[in-house]
């Protein structure tokens, strides 16, 4: 080979070795740049949800409030057509006025027609029995005097004995009928009608539960059923979404946690409005084996899992929504 192929073949690899070089440096400074650029973690707004939902099964007759509205606490929602709990009312409610007719009549007594008959009853008891004691006074006279049989005198004796027991039994139940219904009976006819109000009362409740109310303030998210569709005991029937109680969720692997813990202050930017705000960090835990992590065990190192991560904002951001995307942006030096 002539030195002029030799010179040109050592400039061509002169320029292949130097090209590699400025290469590898330039790939160098980027690596080393995006090292030290902060860590970008996408996030989004959540919000605390309940969901309405009846004990009762039935028919949905109106709904009130649409998807989007905010309702307070206390606004009808929906009305549900439940006439067997109406049923229910009308048998618990005679159930009732029975038990409480048995009630008053054992608070009241017995009726002055039955206490005059008992009052007859015992005055010809009475009657009966004072003819008998004369019988006998004259029968006994006779037959001391040996006009009559002892036979005789033993009727007449006898008879003197079971007009007694008849007054007797007579002024038993006068007495009875002049005091009235024993306390026990009383006290059962009391427990009667308190327990026909108690079926009464849960019979209500029931039918409370056929008008939907608010129980807290909030924006009606989702609406399941339509107007004249069944819904069973429990059926979720609508979801009010609890504006003031809004959060930020990260899903952050835990190389990226950089010392992150509870009461830390974030600075998270909200790409909706272009704007920064602050977060304070209320809770972290880890997702458990299902959720994503990264295995690195094939060079050597460990599986890293991800945390959840969640941060409240430290005041009122206007205009934030559900739904709307976060990215924390953070070296270690910013988590205060």
């Amino acid at each position: 080979m002539s030195n002029k192929a030799k010179k040109q073949h050592n400039n061509i690899l002169l320029a292949i070795a130097g090209f590699s070089t400025v290469v590898v440096i330039v790939a160098l400074i980027g690596f080393l740049a995006l090292d030290r650029d902060p860590d970008l973690i996408q996030g989004q707004v959540e919000v605390e949800e309940y969901r309405v939902s009846s004990k009762v099964p039935g028919r949905i007759a109106k709904l009130c409030v649409e998807e989007g509205d905010f309702v307070h606490a206390g606004d009808t929602l929906a009305i549900i057509d439940a006439p067997e709990v109406h049923a229910k009312k009308v048998q618990a409610e005679s159930a009732r006025n029975a038990a409480s007719a048995i009630h008053e009549m054992a608070d009241n007594g017995a009726r002055e027609e039955t206490i005059r008959g008992a009052f007859e009853l015992l005055q010809q008891a009475k009657a009966a029995n004072d003819i008998a004691h004369k019988t006998f006074e004259r029968i006994n006279n006779l037959y001391k005097e040996g006009v009559v049989t002892a036979q005789r005198r033993d009727e007449a004796q006898a008879a003197v004995e079971a007009t007694d027991a008849q007054v007797k039994a007579a002024q038993s139940q006068y007495d009875m009928a002049r005091n009235g219904t024993r306390y026990e009976e009383r006290k059962a006819s009391s427990a009667q009608v308190n327990q026909a109000s108690g079926a009464i009362m849960e019979v209500n409740s029931y039918l409370n539960e056929t008008i939907q109310v608010a129980q807290m303030d909030g924006e009606v998210k989702e609406v399941y059923p339509k107007v004249g569709e069944l819904v069973g005991t429990g059926t979720p029937i609508m979801t009010i979404a609890l504006m003031d109680d809004m959060w930020g969720t990260f899903n952050i692997r835990e190389d990226q946690l950089k010392g992150m813990k509870t009461g830390d202050e974030l600075t998270v930017h909200v790409p909706a409005y272009e704007k920064d705000v602050k977060m304070k960090v209320y809770y972290m835990k880890d997702q458990g084996s299902y959720a994503v992590w990264k295995a690195t065990k094939a060079n050597g190192q460990y599986d890293m899992k991800t945390f959840e991560v969640r941060a409240r904002p430290t005041e009122k951001i206007d205009g934030l929504l559900p739904g709307m995307s976060l990215i924390l942006k953070y070296e270690k030096s910013d988590v205060q």
